[in-house]
């Protein structure tokens, strides 16, 4: 993330840190943020980033990563946002988590739209093009209707 951090502040963007307490040391914290959030606590953290976020863009990274894009696409299913969520996918990095995506929808645990709701792209010209243009699947809320649509 620092290293994000130094490129889009090199290149003139904002940038603004939303910290829960714990990891606010001088070894975490990045020293040249725009501005930095302090808050409680990791649910804090998330609330905060969904209000401020216009969309939401993994990179590569391990089980944080890993967990708010899982958040950020379960509250856009069940209708919390209506945000894009995209990945950057480097290298195929997320190759694997795509086929468990498809075979959660194959295997009937995922609605047939809901894997729509993640924008994947190995371009990052292409993926903010997509994240600019996004238009939330139709039929979302149909998750919320599927045992009176079953009878």
């Amino acid at each position: 993330m620092g290293s994000l951090a130094d490129a889009a502040l090199a290149g003139g963007a904002q940038v603004i840190g939303i910290l829960p307490r714990i990891f606010d040391t001088p070894a975490l914290a990045h020293p040249n943020l725009t501005e930095l959030r302090i808050v409680d606590g990791m649910h804090n953290r998330k609330a905060m980033m969904m209000e401020a976020a216009d969309a939401f863009l993994a990179l590569p990274g391990g089980f944080g990563t890993f967990e708010e894009l899982f958040e950020v696409l379960t509250w856009a299913q069940i209708g919390l946002h209506r945000k894009p969520v995209g990945v950057l996918n480097v290298n195929g990095y997320f190759d694997p988590l795509i086929d468990l995506i498809e075979h959660a929808r194959d295997e009937g645990f995922i609605l047939e739209e809901h894997p729509d709701l993640l924008i994947v792209e190995d371009d990052i010209d292409r993926l903010l093009s997509r994240l600019t243009q996004y238009q939330p699947p139709e039929g979302l809320e149909r998750w919320v209707d599927r045992d009176e649509e079953s009878g």
